[in-house]
This record gives structure tokens, C-alpha cells and sequence, in this order.
């Protein structure tokens, strides 16, 4: 069980962090077809924590030397009629984060010197390791509607933002995008299947040991004049990414 509820947490917190790249994400992954395979992994841890908790209510008990066996027994046993269950334990460990980065242009090993106006750090961050982000809106509310959000990938991590646009090379999603000196890849992300406006995403590649994904939130990109201008704005945040590595 420790194992499955690590890996639990860790998919959940991943989905959180999905999340708030899309306030409506939710209600369109279901019906997209790009996230099954994780949905398929949440999916069956669920299922077996679910059959965990059906089964019956026992107790792990260890009984006292009995005068015909010397040995203490370990034994489990149905739980006594009317008694009282005691609440099961919460966990609650901290979600990483960062603590307060200030404006927000630095955090993990990368700089943004580059913001749309009137954006300014949310307060919110996740902090895991080799996955970290951060986002940006218009009043600084952690609780608030993001704007644009970055997320970071690096060492192992970086395949898995390599297999997702191979994924979309080879579906003809997004297209290949040069940025100063460095490649990336413009998508838009987590479209249902009833065409639901989806997340503008730039993939950067930061050198061998790090990526860099760019989302603007569906609401936030509503307010550029069209898909050009969003492209034009996504590509200006990622010409001023430097990483610190």
C-alpha cells in the first residue's frame, strides 16, 4: 500500500499541476483522447485502492500468549460489533513549492526576463524535483485564474516532454518553430473532442538537460486577435528563457 499511495500522490500531484494549466482541463481530458494512457494509470491505481477499501473492516491484532501455542499470534479479525473505528490518518505533507519567489522571474534554474503586461508572479508554485512550475495573472491571487503558466523539465524528465511531441509530429498536430538559436514546438493542447478551445503551447528545448513547456490558458488567449498573436506572444516569453543549469 505505501508504494501504491506514493505513486497515487505523485500522478495526482502531476494532474494538479495539469490542472492549473486549465482551469476546464478537467471536463475536456475526459474526452480527449491524448491523455487516456494517464488517465488509464489513475485509473487503475484507483481501482485497486478502491477494492482495498470495499473489502471488509478488520483489525490487525496481536494476541496475547496463549497456554497452548507459547507464541504471540498475529491474527486478523473481524471488527467487534458496535465498536467505534478509529479516523483514518490524513496525510498532511506540505505540496512543494518554491516559498515566495518575489516577482517570480526566477525559480528552479531558469530566468524570465520576458512577461506579457500587467502580469505579475500568482504566488503558486509546485516544486518536484526534476518537474517544477510556476504561473502568472493579473492580481497575484495563488487561488486566482492563471494566465500563463511554465513548466519545467529536466534531466529524466525531458523524455517525457520528447515523447509528447513526437506524439504530435506524428498525428500532424503543432508545427516545428525556431527560437533564436534554439528549436521548439507550437501545439495547442487538451482540445475535446466537441472543439473546445484548448491551451497554447510552446515546447522549448533548453539545451540537452532541460525543456521548457509555455501554456497561456484558453481564457487568457481570448484575449489576442488571433492564433498568430498568440504564437508571436508565446515565442517572445521563450526567446527570454535562460537557464541557469
Amino acid at each position: 500500500m505505501p508504494m501504491l499511495e506514493e505513486e497515487i500522490r505523485r500522478l495526482m500531484a502531476d494532474e494538479t499541476a495539469r490542472l492549473h494549466a486549465a482551469p476546464a482541463l478537467a471536463e475536456r481530458v475526459v474526452r480527449s483522447s491524448r491523455g487516456r494512457r494517464t488517465r488509464g494509470r489513475i485509473a487503475a491505481l484507483a481501482t485497486s485502492v478502491a477494492v482495498v477499501a470495499a473489502a471488509p473492516v478488520m483489525y490487525l491484532t496481536v494476541g496475547p500468549a496463549s497456554t497452548t501455542d507459547p507464541d504471540p499470534t498475529v491474527s486478523a479479525v473481524p471488527e467487534p460489533t458496535g465498536s467505534t473505528l478509529a479516523p483514518p490518518a490524513i496525510d498532511d505533507t506540505p505540496t512543494p513549492d518554491f516559498g515566495d519567489l518575489g516577482d517570480g522571474k526566477e525559480f528552479g534554474n531558469v530566468k524570465v526576463t520576458y512577461l506579457p503586461e500587467r502580469l505579475r508572479w500568482s504566488n503558486w508554485s509546485l516544486d518536484f524535483g526534476e518537474r517544477y512550475t510556476t504561473s502568472y495573472n493579473y492580481d497575484g491571487d495563488a487561488n486566482g485564474a492563471y494566465c500563463v503558466q511554465i513548466y519545467m523539465f529536466e534531466d529524466a524528465a525531458v523524455q517525457e516532454v520528447d515523447d509528447q511531441i513526437q506524439g504530435y509530429r506524428e498525428e500532424g498536430e503543432g508545427e516545428e518553430v525556431t527560437i533564436g538559436d534554439r528549436t521548439g514546438y507550437l501545439v495547442v493542447q487538451w482540445v475535446g473532442e466537441d472543439g473546445m478551445k484548448g491551451t497554447p503551447t510552446l515546447f522549448l528545448r533548453m539545451g540537452d538537460r532541460q525543456r521548457a513547456a509555455i501554456m497561456f490558458s484558453p481564457v487568457y488567449a481570448k484575449e489576442f486577435s488571433g492564433v498568430e498573436a498568440v504564437g508571436d506572444e508565446l515565442k517572445k516569453i521563450a526567446e527570454g528563457l535562460t537557464s541557469t543549469l
